[in-house]
């Protein structure tokens, strides 16, 4: 069931880009992606409601605390430069580069979540980083 999730997240993540590069044509990026974490907090914690989950709150261990902040602070931090990227860059080029964190995410899961490697992810990691540097290099036409 998790490739279901991991592909409605890809195509999410898709048209988002798509989406917000046509959203910030004269608009501040910042200001683009504040306007959108208003919904993001909004339909998550709908969801949240919706399930049942909210008492679950208090029974959150310090350790998932300090872990789940972390990562907020860095979607934040990730969004925001992702759109400023946007603003100024082609998406296709934009998306290919930033896309760069797989191998981030792939080397930091090895080393602290002690996924194991396989040749399976080393290659794929390596065509990923080939085909990020191909796009790169190329002329964007713009």
């Amino acid at each position: 069931m998790w490739i279901i999730w991991a592909l409605l997240a890809a195509i999410s993540a898709a048209l988002v880009v798509v989406l917000t590069k046509a959203g910030l044509k004269n608009v501040d990026s910042s200001l683009a992606f504040a306007i959108q974490s208003v919904l993001i907090l909004a339909i998550t914690w709908m969801v949240v409601i919706f399930q049942g989950n909210f008492s679950e709150l208090k029974s959150i261990e310090k350790n998932a605390w300090i872990f789940l902040t972390a990562a907020g602070v860095f979607t934040t931090l990730s969004t925001l430069f992702s759109y400023k990227a946007l603003s100024s860059g082609p998406a296709s080029y934009v998306v290919s580069i930033e896309r760069l964190s797989l191998i981030v995410a792939i080397v930091l899961s090895v080393i602290f979540l002690k996924e194991k490697i396989t040749w399976q992810l080393v290659v794929g990691g390596a065509v990923m980083v080939g085909g990020a540097v191909l796009i790169a290099l190329s002329d964007s036409g713009e």
